[in-house]
């Protein structure tokens, strides 16, 4: 089983990456580790299967999921749609995934993916059972926070 540590720094230099790359917006941790994305927000879920099975989560608040929207699609804010906002989401944890699974490919063995799925609501949180090690990782996109979230476990087991 891949530690904790290697977990943690893939998906945050993967996630450095993916926004610095396709949404040209800085990513950074941050201080409040239970900090609690407050409000409407949006949970973008990818499952993943393979030696190591669970979900990477990006939960952000919907101005936030806006602002990446339109950094990704190079839109006027007043131009996005809803599910303009809700798909960039989705390919955000998709992309995020993509940079953890290479990142650790060597380790962990094959992954097959899933097709992200996006749901809207408060206090949203993700939840993979009884044996599962979590990494939840608060960040500052720019001006607004964010939590991915990495649920794992042996698939072995």
């Amino acid at each position: 089983m891949i530690g904790q540590e290697t977990f943690a720094d893939a998906l945050l230099d993967g996630a450095k990456e993916v926004f610095e790359t396709m949404m040209f917006m800085t990513v950074e941790p941050c201080d409040e580790a239970g900090h609690v994305i407050g409000g409407s927000a949006l949970l973008g879920s990818i499952t993943f299967t393979g030696d190591i099975e669970g979900c990477l989560t990006v939960c952000c608040s919907y101005d936030c999921a806006k602002t990446i929207a339109v950094n990704m699609l190079g839109a006027e804010d007043e131009e996005l749609s809803e599910d303009e906002v809700v798909d960039a989401v989705g390919e955000v944890a998709n992309m995020l995934l993509g940079s953890l699974k290479s990142r650790i490919a060597e380790t962990a063995g094959e992954i097959q993916v899933s097709i992200p799925s996006v749901v809207s609501g408060t206090e949203l949180v993700n939840s993979l059972g009884e044996g599962a090690a979590e990494i939840s990782q608060v960040v500052n996109i720019d001006e607004e926070t964010a939590r991915f979230t990495l649920l794992y476990r042996d698939a072995k087991v």
